[in-house]
């Protein structure tokens, strides 16, 4: 009877601990901080690369007097109505979508560009007499978009729209009766936060013929980017050079030998 007694006990022990261990085991899983999901924001949509656009000014008489060739970037940063607050957005520009306008004087051209998004894009450009030179001298970018917040002075709303200038760029810098031209991507500052990115760019605005550029005159960004396989191209001739007259020089060392004995 001890023996029986003494099995029950340890079954019962066995048990209780078993009913402990799954009571336990119930509590913890009860109390555990259950797992949620991180969420992050979405990260920025990149346009990828604009297209290039081809734009042209004539004057009165139907003459070209400015040709343009280049794909156009905008980086604007404005209040956001849709996102509540500031944001920086790139948007390229729509050939498609783009209309060309300008005027032409002596010293003095512009190129007006326009979109349906309600988008004014200027350039200016400048010729020394002088020097036969001119430059990029002004550059000014207006936005009327529909996210934009602004003020509302009275149903409808019409929101401010919001514009940069610059009137001392001083760049795309070329002689008269020549073309400027800069495959690589470069950035014109307009305001903080405010810049264009211009890709494969051609200009002339003086000295037009026809309706065709002149001689082009690349740009240093062009011409560094040329000249890096160049001299690459370069050092390997060298290295092959050295090779072969080495190998040449050991050969002939070994003929000599050969002889003398």
């Amino acid at each position: 009877m001890t023996h029986v007694g003494g099995v029950q006990s340890w079954c019962l022990g066995v048990t209780l601990q078993l009913i402990l261990a799954a009571v336990l085991h119930q509590g913890l899983a009860t109390v555990a901080p259950p797992t949620t999901a991180q969420t992050t924001a979405a990260p920025h949509k990149d346009p990828g690369r604009p297209e290039k656009g081809n734009y042209m000014v004539t004057k009165s008489n139907g003459t070209v007097c400015l040709l343009a060739s280049m794909a156009l970037q905008l980086n604007i940063s404005y209040n956001s109505l849709s996102q509540n607050k500031i944001v920086q957005d790139v948007v390229n520009l729509q050939p498609n979508l783009t209309k060309a306008s300008g005027s032409c004087d002596l010293d003095r051209a512009s190129l007006q560009l326009f979109t349906d998004e309600l988008t004014h894009l200027n350039f200016t450009f400048t010729l020394n007499a002088t020097s036969n030179k001119y430059h990029l001298s002004q550059v000014s970018l207006l936005v009327h978009w529909p996210d934009m917040k602004g003020e509302c002075v009275s149903p409808p709303c019409f929101h401010d729209p919001l514009s940069a200038f610059n009137g001392s760029v001083d760049e795309l810098r070329g002689t008269l009766g020549f073309s400027y031209m800069c495959r690589e991507e470069q950035t014109l500052s307009l305001a903080q936060n405010w810049s264009i990115n211009t890709f494969q760019l051609q200009v002339q605005p003086f000295g037009v013929t026809g309706d065709q550029f002149g001689a082009a005159e690349e740009c240093q960004l062009d011409e560094d980017d040329m000249l890096i396989p160049i001299i690459v191209g370069a050092a390997l001739a060298g290295l092959v050079l050295i090779v072969l007259l080495a190998y040449f020089i050991g050969r002939k060392r070994s003929q000599a030998g050969y002889q003398t004995i």
